[in-house]
């Protein structure tokens, strides 16, 4: 505790760095990674300040990473990312371009996996629960794995059958289809966690995460249903920055498990993730002759080259775009 006259203990590099990434609205997932690459480029220098070292030493553990611990590609991107925020936002140094004689690795182009309906479909008959349907929306509307989480009541618009993506990757919002086949199944999903909700609340609880300091703005905004996650968390857990105790959404582990377990029982000899219900959305739109800028929208892409890697079939033009896991 300080007195009137003692000054704040100052903050350690890597509090430094946290309060930085979180200032920046970095996700937790990513500031968890930030500092973990950090540490490890500390350690590898034997604990010497970051401050005392420079391009040389960076190179040194980026050369380290690729040719003995033989890390991919995009995880040295990562690793470089990390540390160059550092040094920018936390020790006010910028590296000039050619500084770096390590260059940024270019990731290499992989063909994703995609199911066939068929395949898709026996998957999905093999989950039952929340599992079945959040994975029912990402190949019906084409989400990532964390915008499926972060989905919140509001962004459900049942009235003009779409699904409204918040902040997703690059930080946009979006519109995406509401497969009819799903609204029932997620009335009734709602009505669940609407119970969860009063019950929190009963229980002195029922607050839920707001970004960008809406929490502030709007007091009672965390406590009101259209801000509860569709998929919240089974127990109430503590807010990693503010020590609030809150019910957060489902952990990205549980859904990815889920998936490879149905995978596994389906008897399907592909490599299957969340994310391949989204590559299968995206292929499955293109073949049933929706236009690529229709689905590069749908899918939120900010290039077209982007989608391009899902064009096996002829562009056939605009058309209204109905879910393909709708009959």
């Amino acid at each position: 505790m300080t007195t009137p006259t003692s000054k704040p203990r100052p903050k350690k590099l890597l509090e430094e760095l946290s309060a930085q990434l979180r200032t920046r609205h970095y996700a937790l997932s990513t500031e968890k990674t930030y500092t973990s690459w950090v540490r490890k480029y500390i350690l590898f220098h034997d604990k010497r300040h970051p401050k005392t070292m420079g391009a040389k030493e960076i190179n040194a553990f980026l050369t380290h990473l690729a040719l003995e611990k033989k890390v991919a590609p995009s995880t040295q991107n990562q690793a470089l990312s990390a540390i160059l925020f550092l040094y920018r936002y936390v020790l006010n140094i910028e590296f000039p371009q050619n500084v770096l004689i390590y260059s940024r690795p270019k990731n290499r182009k992989h063909v994703p996996t995609v199911l066939s309906k068929n395949e898709a479909k026996a998957i999905i008959q093999q989950m039952d629960g929340i599992y079945r349907l959040m994975t029912q929306i990402m190949y019906g509307s084409g989400l990532r794995l964390m915008e499926i989480l972060r989905l919140r009541v509001k962004d459900l618009d049942f009235a003009n059958r779409q699904i409204i993506v918040r902040d997703g990757k690059g930080g946009d919002d979006r519109f995406t289809i509401f497969p009819n086949l799903l609204m029932e199944p997620l009335r009734l999903h709602l009505n669940q966690v609407k119970a969860i909700h009063e019950k929190d609340l009963f229980e002195g609880y029922g607050t839920v995460y707001l970004p960008y300091a809406l929490e502030r703005k709007y007091p009672n905004a965390s406590r009101e249903w259209i801000w509860q996650y569709v998929f919240p968390a089974n127990k109430r857990s503590v807010d990693p920055h503010t020590g609030i105790t809150r019910r957060h959404h489902l952990h990205a582990s549980s859904l990815q498990k889920a998936v490879k377990q149905a995978s596994r029982l389906a008897k399907i000899d592909k490599r299957v993730s969340p994310h391949t219900f989204r590559h299968s959305f995206a292929t499955h739109l293109l073949e049933n002759g929706y236009d690529i800028r229709t689905v590069q929208e749908l899918l939120g892409h900010k290039d077209v080259k982007t989608t391009m890697i899902y064009t096996h079939v002829l562009n056939k033009g605009p058309f209204a775009v109905k879910s393909p896991l709708d009959p």
